[in-house]
């Protein structure tokens, strides 16, 4: 009988029904997790994290019973969000630049952005083996999608294009891009014809990517759209969809009867709500993304009542990134006065878009257009200034936070893994000191990123900042003669 007893208490004890609580890598306990889909906050939850997922979210009772870590966070009194991720910036300046734009990377770690998307610059090929260093891991930096160049027309203003002036050159920047494996098509419109514009945006889709891009003016907004663009980049691109006499604003910069200057003066006079709207429920209908990059026009239009010439966060820019951004302040300081009021006045109106877009039911991203030759559009804090900027044209905080989490992972097809903090999605998570659906601001203030598993408290957060400024004092020790 004692024998009997012993041989079923073994058996009990090598049975994983009743086995120990099951082993992680980390828990944070005690949260409020916020449900950024639903708007709302569930209180005193666990999350456990084992490598790069979650692998269970629930009361905090329950799952302190159930698993066991060998690292844990106390959440108590701070909130759980998905990571935060910045939908439009560029690296670029040149092949000097290279280890400038490198040293970005960590910034955008330091503030809660686990995931970028490279809109295109003069660096492609460097992007693009950056974005591979950092899946395999031997890059510090944030999950990195890439356009990798940008089709443009011949000879244009930006470097770093695939130039395409024909059908058959349209086929080879398609065949280079499938070869370079990016995430996605960026399309720009510096010298692309509009015939070809359209082709490529259709051609996209034909190769199973998205279409993004800026719009020639020569055609309407809902032209690209019937093409199948996914991702509409700048505000004033949805604003100018809801001029009601744009085909004909844009037949007539077309056939060259009037110029740029004269195309936008009656864009910026013809706004229509109802236009707009109309057009808006059409790009929902048809799944098409917007990305107001706010910010960078913030700055640019309000030059004149701040420089930047003190801003903080310079300390973190190295000193050729900001050499680049000259060329835009000399042509804001050369503005009349006049000029500079209707730089304030168009501001206003295409920021007052965006609500107009959220009504509609269009997706709005949140991106900053940070980086080479966007003025004082700070790479990792300029995320916070966007979103903070939505807030303050018409979003609520929710709206704003969604923009930051889940409308990047759709707009790459990719909720079922990013986007909320549950059961299998990925361990890319941040830890806030306050409640962001109360005041968005709450996004600037973070206690703990984790990014694919790997935990970045305060303390290592700080260490990330320091690093990069350290490395931007001794370039400008260098450059000092």
């Amino acid at each position: 009988m004692k024998r009997s007893v012993v041989l079923l208490s073994l058996l009990l004890a090598m049975s994983p029904a009743v086995s120990a609580a099951e082993r992680a890598d980390l828990i944070i306990r005690h949260a409020t997790v916020v449900d950024v889909e639903q708007a709302t906050t569930h209180a005193d939850q666990a999350v456990v994290v084992r490598g790069d997922a979650i692998v269970a979210v629930g009361a905090d009772a329950a799952i302190a019973k159930a698993w066991k870590a060998e690292r844990r966070i106390d959440g108590s009194g701070r909130y759980l969000i998905p990571g935060l991720w910045d939908m439009h910036v560029h690296f670029g300046g040149g092949p000097e630049l290279v280890e400038e734009n490198k040293a970005l990377l960590p910034l955008y770690i330091a503030h809660g952005i686990t995931t970028i998307r490279d809109c295109s610059g003069d660096l492609p090929g460097q992007v693009l083996q950056w974005r591979d260093e950092i899946a395999h891991g031997t890059l510090e930096g944030p999950r990195l999608f890439t356009s990798g160049a940008k089709i443009e027309g011949i000879k244009p203003v930006w470097k770093g294009t695939i130039e395409v002036g024909s059908r058959e050159d349209l086929d080879a920047a398609f065949k280079r891009l499938r070869e370079d494996r990016v995430d996605f098509v960026k399309i720009t419109d510096s010298t692309l014809t509009p015939d070809l514009f359209l082709q490529a945006v259709s051609g996209a889709r034909a190769n199973g990517l998205r279409a993004s891009g800026h719009i020639p003016m020569a055609l309407t907004v809902q032209q690209a759209v019937d093409a199948g663009i996914s991702s509409i980049e700048h505000l004033d691109y949805a604003y100018k969809a809801g001029v009601k006499d744009e085909a004909a604003i844009a037949a007539d910069f077309a056939a060259g009867r009037i110029n740029r200057a004269e195309a936008n003066q009656r864009l910026d006079a013809g706004f229509d709500r109802d236009t707009a709207l109309t057009a808006y429920r059409g790009f929902a209908a048809k799944g098409v993304y917007v990305t107001p990059t706010l910010n960078g026009g913030r700055i640019l239009d309000f030059l004149d009542q701040d420089d930047h010439a003190n801003d903080p966060y310079l300390q973190y820019i190295g000193p050729k990134l900001q050499g680049t951004y000259a060329w835009r302040v000399e042509r804001a300081a050369k503005a009349t006065l006049a000029q500079i009021e209707a730089r304030h006045q168009q501001y206003h109106q295409v920021a007052a878009v965006l609500p107009l877009l959220q009504q509609a039911g269009v997706t709005i991203m949140a991106g900053t257009d940070a980086g080479f030759l966007n003025s004082f559009n700070y790479p990792g804090i300029g995320l916070h200034d966007e979103l903070s900027l939505f807030v303050k044209e018409g979003l609520t905080p929710a709206q704003a936070l969604s923009a930051a989490t889940r409308a990047g992972p759709a707009w790459f097809g990719q909720l079922d893994r990013y986007g909320s903090v549950s059961q299998g999605r990925a361990a890319d998570l941040v830890l806030l000191d306050a409640n962001p659906l109360q005041d968005i601001q709450a996004t600037r203030r973070i206690n703990t990123v984790v990014m694919r598993g790997q935990v970045y408290d305060r303390q290592a957060l700080d260490a990330l900042l320091e690093r990069t400024r350290a490395q931007v004092a001794a370039w400008r020790t260098a450059a000092t003669p």
